[in-house]
């Protein structure tokens, strides 16, 4: 499991996955369906790029992606209501 919290991180780690399978950017924008300039430009730049994007590209390598909620100091803590985009 790799814990991303910025794009930095997921640009080292997209890219790592990619290399540790052996593959190309070539060889995975044929898995994809895209070209290698596009691979390119997903490692480059993973925050420009879409959801359904990087979940192609990692499923494409065997990963998944996993979300986890961040750990409650207190059991007995309520959780915070999401209420919408326009609240940030």
């Amino acid at each position: 499991m790799f814990p991303v919290d910025t794009p930095l991180q997921l640009r080292i780690i997209l890219r790592s996955l990619r290399m540790a399978r052996g593959l190309t950017q070539e060889e995975l924008g044929v898995l994809l369906g895209v070209s290698q300039k596009r691979v390119a430009r997903i490692e480059a730049a993973p925050e420009l790029t879409s959801y359904d994007q990087i979940a192609r590209y990692v499923t494409a390598l065997g990963g998944h992606l996993v979300l986890t909620e961040p750990p409650r100091h207190e059991a007995n803590e309520p959780a915070i209501p999401y209420v919408g985009a326009d609240t940030w």
